[in-house]
């Protein structure tokens, strides 16, 4: 066995196998330059394998992994040819690259870090928010209110009533500030109103940083309806798109960037939820309207929407299979304003979940019964001060 022993020995697959997991770990599918990182990665793989293929010959490991680099560079639809990533990971550093600043503090002090914990905010509908600390509320915050104020980014939304005589409103202006940040991007501003989501900041530029455009850039994914901001100096995506008459806005950021905040920049909405004053639901328990007619307010009376709550609910199933809650929020918001435009925001806000969440397992958020259980085929909703239980099968 004494050749053999000394062949696989020699055999480097090991150490192709270790950088290519060093080069991919930190690489985010959701992010625009996924596929991008991944084939710069593959080609290098391959590279390593073909270096070693005479001494690896007798090696299965070394086979496997060959066959194995053919199949993804031809789902990724990556060139054999083109750029490799570098041969040293641990030793590269772009300062306007979030995700490589944890490898350059790591080989800089010698101790290993925990990789980037991000979070997730969302708004969409009447207005449901979801908060970084995955709590669902719905609030009316009529008017001007931040999302987001920390260090590197403001997020501010504006809320107009969608229906005289209810509180439920829904956003009909964003407007997004990228702080300046070393050489990677001056400051620049984002502003969308409802039928103007442009593509670009309101300087006419698309990108950020005259070295470093890649740094911070727009990305138009459906023409005045959808598009995509990344900033990868901080390692943020943002989503915006329209629906209707109204926006919504999905948002991953790391969570150390999040807190970077001052005192006097608690009010944010992500961050802390809505003040109570503002809240429509009580503890995540949404005032629904009853068979379809919606109940008055103040004294002022609501049309009456088109959707029973049979009707809504169908509605809402024939997108959203699971009944959790945007499920229940599509049903709130398809009786209080009777615009089936809301049925697809919320379908929306739930697929902007999926791709930006980094947890799999917290996508899904199901209510909650008055005893505290978690109900998947039960909400409560609240009216006139008194609690229906509603089934829905």
């Amino acid at each position: 066995c004494l050749g053999d022993c000394q062949l696989h020995a020699s055999c480097g697959i090991q150490k192709c196998t270790t950088d290519f997991v060093s080069f991919t770990s930190h690489l985010n599918a959701a992010l625009e330059d996924f596929d991008l990182e991944f084939c710069k990665a593959l080609r290098a793989y391959s590279a390593c394998t073909y270096r070693n293929s005479k001494v690896c010959r007798g090696n299965l490991v070394y086979h496997s992994a060959v066959l194995g680099i053919g199949d993804l560079m031809t789902q990724r639809n990556c060139t054999k040819d083109g750029p490799t990533s570098s041969t040293n990971p641990e030793m590269t550093h772009d300062p306007c690259n979030y995700s490589g600043h944890t490898e350059a503090r790591e080989h800089q002090g010698g101790e290993k870090t925990p990789p980037p914990s991000y979070l997730f905010c969302g708004l969409f509908g009447d207005p449901h928010l979801r908060t970084f600390k995955d709590h669902f509320q719905t609030c009316k915050v009529e008017g001007a209110w931040p999302l987001i104020d920390n260090n590197y980014l403001s997020v501010q939304v504006t809320n107009v009533p969608v229906v005289p005589g209810s509180s439920a409103t829904a956003t009909n202006k964003i407007t997004i500030i990228f702080k300046s940040y070393q050489d990677c991007t001056d400051q620049k501003v984002y502003q969308a109103v409802t039928d103007d989501l442009p593509a670009a900041f309101v300087d006419g530029t698309t990108s950020g940083g005259d070295g470093n455009p890649r740094s911070l850039h727009i990305v138009e994914k459906v023409s005045g309806k959808y598009i995509e901001m990344h900033a990868r100096y901080i390692g943020t995506t943002v989503y915006v798109r329209q629906l209707g008459h109204y926006l919504t806005l999905a948002i991953r950021m790391p969570q150390e960037l999040v807190m970077a905040y001052e005192e006097s920049q608690d009010l944010q909405l992500c961050v802390n939820g809505c003040p109570s004053s503002e809240r429509i639901d009580d503890s995540g328990h949404l005032p629904m309207p009853v068979m379809g007619k919606l109940l008055p307010q103040g004294g002022a009376a609501h049309p009456r929407s088109v959707y029973t709550l049979e009707t809504a609910t169908a509605k809402c199933h024939e997108k959203m299979l699971v009944k959790d809650i945007y499920f229940y929020s599509c049903i709130f918001d398809l009786l209080t304003t009777g615009d089936a435009n809301f049925t697809a925001a919320a379908h929306s806000a739930l697929q902007d979940v999926e791709a930006l969440h980094p947890r799999k397992e917290h996508w899904h958020i199901f209510p909650r019964s008055r005893g505290g259980a978690v109900g998947r085929d039960s909400k409560f909703f609240v009216s006139l001060g008194l609690v229906c239980l509603i089934l829905v099968a």
